[in-house]
This record gives structure tokens, C-alpha cells and sequence, in this order.
């Protein structure tokens, strides 16, 4: 019940499941210690941190002029939360900064000269993680496609150019993190889990319907964030909503826990499609694409266990409280009818708002 008061306080303020608040930045060192930086924003992400307008909704891109015009405060914000410095803090030497319009955002550029620095150089950004925790920067590092990536958030804000390629084990731990903050953020998901063991008491279906899950979200995880087969969001996002209208819906004319892993894995494939989405705005490194991959699969997959670790035992201890003879609860169907009920119309409001967005 306390997941689903978080569920209903948090789908009006976003009716997509996976918007990710994120920049990205290409960092090249040069052989003569210059720093090439670039970093790209999303339009209404930079009106968001300077206070201007330069971003049009309705077109969802940018204004050339207006980005011309209100170039000084948007080169001022990230300015001042970008830096590259020594290990010892000592600062290289920034050039004059340059802010042009890309579509729908804004790439700033700037060159460090690092030449009194000596030994390792560190790039650091608070762009977006300073006032949004959530938010996210990929950094590509050095010129071309496939080169070293790193991931910075509000725990995580520097990269240090001249060391080697982050470890195995920490890029690794990296997504793995990613994933469990991703399904206990995408409420959707939250939801379709939560609808689907309404009717549990005992563990073994329990387990079932989570193995289900499991297997079909990682075939189709997989499939999409590797390209080989990929659907648009259009088509995803409404796909999950209806997914949670149907399992809530069913809660009314069947009770048939033990099979209900069937239609878990028939629209966990559809939900492995959304997983995908949200890991291919973050990335994948070039280097270790199949351990982040998994890791951050797993990291799903611990947030979704996690989820009904405390669900299915909350129910049950419900079911003691409002048994008439304890020593024999059971499910109170108008527990799980006004349940199902919120769910279902939760997952309503996203089909409808997904539908007329796509």
C-alpha cells in the first residue's frame, strides 16, 4: 500500500516511466596537454539551469537566435560546474567558451590549456547532477566512436583523463546501481508487479512469476539495447500501460495465481523493451558492453525482487489483521478489488496520456 501512495503521488508528474534527466560531454586530451571539452544539454534543460527561453516545445528544438541572444548566462551555468584541473586541484588554464545550437539543445565547447599542470588531469561536472541528484552525464572519452565512456552522477562528478580505462569491477557496479535505481523509479513497472501478486499467499508462485519476469525482460533487454531488434517508444510505452490495465483488470476474474506466470513472461517481453530504452540513453561502454549489460540486468532484476520481498508479505500480514478467525487468514477479496482498482486506473491514465503524446 505505502508503494502504491508513492505510485499515485508520482505518475502526475510524469507519464512516461523512463525520462532520464541527462547530458553528455566528449573530453579529449591532446598531446600537448589542451583539454577539448564539449558538453550537449538538452534546450529546455538549459532554460531549466540559466532562466532562459531558448527552447521550443511545441517544435521540441531549439531557437538558433534566441540561443545567440541568451548565450551568456547558459556559458556562465556550466562554466561554472565544469572544471579540469590536476589531481591536486591546481586549475588548467580555460580558453574563451562557445555555446551553438544542436536541434533540441546546446553544445557548449571549450579548451583547456593544462601545460602548468603536472601528472594526471581531472575533468569534473556538476551539469544537471548539482540540482537534480537523478540526473546523469556520459562522458565519451577521446575522439571517435569507440572510445572509453564514463557515467558521472551527483556521487560521481570527476573522470581522470590520463589514467587507464575504468575497471571491469567498477563499471560493473556502476550499472549494476543504474538498474536498481531504474525499476524503483519507473513506476509503471512498479505497478505491473504489484497488480500481478495480488492474489499471492504462497511463495512458489510467487517465485514463478518472478523467474518469468526475469527471463522474458532479459531476452528483449538484451535484443534492444545490443540493436538487434528495437521498437519505438511510441509502441513500448503505451504496450506497458495496457499491460498493467490488463493484469489489474484480471484480478477480478481469476484467482489463478499458480498460472499466472504465463502472461507475466508474455508481457515482460513488452517490458524489456522500456528497460532498454532507459540503458541506451545512458550507454553502453565500447569496452565492456556485455558486463554492463549484465549488471545492469541484474540490478533490475535485484530492485523487482526487492519489490515483492516487501509486497507479498505486507499482504499477508494484512490478511491476518483483517481475518475474522486468525489462525486461518485469507484473502480479502475487497483488499485486492480496491487494489486492483487504483492500479487499473493508474494504468489507464499512462495509456491515455502515452497515446496522445506518441
Amino acid at each position: 500500500m505505502v508503494l502504491l501512495a508513492g505510485i499515485t503521488l508520482g505518475f502526475g508528474v510524469s507519464a512516461h516511466a523512463h525520462q532520464v534527466k541527462l547530458s553528455t560531454a566528449r573530453v579529449t586530451l591532446g598531446g600537448d596537454r589542451t583539454v577539448s571539452v564539449e558538453v550537449a544539454l538538452k534546450g529546455s534543460d538549459a532554460d531549466r539551469l540559466a532562466g532562459t527561453n531558448v527552447f521550443d516545445a511545441q517544435r521540441d528544438s531549439v531557437d538558433p537566435t534566441l540561443v545567440a541572444a541568451s548565450a551568456a548566462p547558459i556559458l556562465a551555468y556550466v562554466n561554472a560546474h565544469v572544471a579540469v584541473t590536476g589531481l591536486d586541484g591546481k586549475a588548467c588554464v580555460a580558453g574563451a567558451a562557445a555555446l551553438v545550437p544542436d536541434g533540441d539543445g546546446v553544445i557548449y565547447r571549450n579548451a583547456f590549456s593544462c601545460r602548468n599542470v603536472r601528472g594526471d588531469i581531472v575533468y569534473r561536472s556538476t551539469v544537471l547532477t548539482a540540482i537534480d541528484p537523478s540526473a546523469r552525464q556520459i562522458v565519451l572519452i577521446g575522439e571517435g566512436a569507440n572510445v572509453p565512456q564514463a557515467l558521472l552522477d551527483a556521487s560521481n562528478t570527476t573522470v581522470t583523463l590520463s589514467a587507464p580505462a575504468p575497471l571491469l569491477l567498477s563499471t560493473m557496479q556502476r550499472y549494476l546501481v543504474t538498474g536498481i535505481e531504474h525499476i524503483f523509479l519507473g513506476y509503471d513497472h512498479i505497478a505491473f508487479l504489484v497488480g500481478v501478486v495480488l492474489w499471492a499467499r504462497r511463495f512458489v508462485p510467487v517465485i514463478k512469476i518472478v523467474t518469468a519476469f526475469t527471463i522474458a525482460h532479459s531476452i528483449t533487454l538484451s535484443l534492444a539495447a545490443l540493436n538487434i531488434i528495437v521498437l519505438p517508444g511510441a509502441v513500448v510505452e503505451p504496450a506497458i500501460a495496457a499491460s498493467i490495465v490488463f493484469v489489474a483488470m484480471e484480478n477480478f476474474f481469476s484467482r489463478d495465481i499458480d498460472s499466472r506466470w504465463r502472461v507475466t513472461f508474455a508481457f515482460g517481453l513488452i517490458h524489456g523493451f522500456g528497460f532498454a530504452s532507459a540503458l541506451r540513453e545512458f550507454g553502453l561502454p565500447a569496452n565492456a558492453v556485455v558486463p554492463a549489460l549484465a549488471a545492469f540486468n541484474i540490478g533490475v532484476e535485484v530492485g523487482q525482487v526487492a519489490i515483492v520481498s516487501i509486497v507479498v508479505p505486507a499482504l499477508i500480514v494484512l490478511d491476518r489483521l483483517m481475518a475474522t478467525d486468525r489462525a486461518k487468514p485469507v484473502r480479502t477479496a475487497s483488499l485486492v478489488y480496491a487494489l486492483s482498482l487504483l492500479i487499473s486506473l493508474l494504468g489507464s491514465y499512462w495509456l491515455l496520456t502515452r497515446l496522445l503524446e506518441a
